[in-house]
């Protein structure tokens, strides 16, 4: 089970603290899922990063009674002046996970052939999402968290990423955050909606996109 209990996040500002999170709380039981809707800088991102553990919260608490990835196709945490090659057995180390079996894997799910070997500061964006995407599929997760900037590289690729994570992964738990309608309905059971700070749970979809419509001007309209 993953919980938030009335969790905050607050950030300096030159005007003073601005309240990012407010009191949220959420509950995560293993094998389900949730998305969580919002429009561009409404927090979406900065809950994925409480979740994952790369900032804590301002208050509140957060459980982990499984284990989490770090956001899905992230690479902020690779070292530049490393090879693709040792960022694999680095973060494998971390996660205490033999590298070698996943070799196989990452060389041909990556596609990146002979600069996997080639210092990763050296890597288009597009290479370094592919092997953060790689890393987070071969070592294995209870929960995923997605960030809607996931979608990267041509359809072939895309739709391979796809097939790993909902299709060979479905039974695992995952946390999406998009504003993507198309996206929350097609992937995940339940919805919540992150609107001025506050975390709005519903038990549908539909009835999540209905709050989001009357709530945030502009939103997009609910598809029949």
């Amino acid at each position: 089970m993953i919980e938030l209990q009335q969790v905050s996040k607050r950030y300096p500002t030159r005007q003073g603290w601005r309240t990012v999170l407010d009191r949220i709380d959420l509950s995560l039981a293993p094998g389900r899922n949730v998305g969580i809707l919002g429009r561009n800088g409404a927090g979406k991102s900065t809950l994925i990063r409480l979740l994952a553990g790369a900032e804590q919260p301002s208050a509140g608490h957060i459980h982990r009674g499984m284990s989490v990835s770090w956001p899905l196709a992230f690479g902020g945490a690779f070292q530049g002046h490393l090879t693709g090659l040792d960022n694999l057995r680095f973060i494998c180390r971390v996660y205490n996970v033999d590298w070698q079996p996943l070799l196989p894997f990452i060389e041909e799910f990556t596609e990146l052939g002979a600069y996997l070997r080639e210092p990763v500061g050296r890597y288009s964006m597009g290479m370094m999402t592919r092997l953060a995407f790689a890393l987070s599929m071969a070592i294995e997760f209870d929960c995923f968290l997605i960030d809607e900037a996931m979608v990267v590289g041509d359809k072939r690729f895309h739709d391979r990423c796809h097939h790993e994570l909902f299709h060979k992964r479905r039974d695992r738990a995952f946390i999406l955050v998009s504003h993507d309608e198309n996206v929350i309905r097609l992937y995940c059971e339940r919805a919540c909606v992150l609107h001025q700070g506050r975390l709005h749970s519903f038990d549908s979809v539909d009835e999540a996109y209905r709050f989001y419509q009357q709530a945030v001007p502009g939103s997009p309209a609910l598809a029949a």
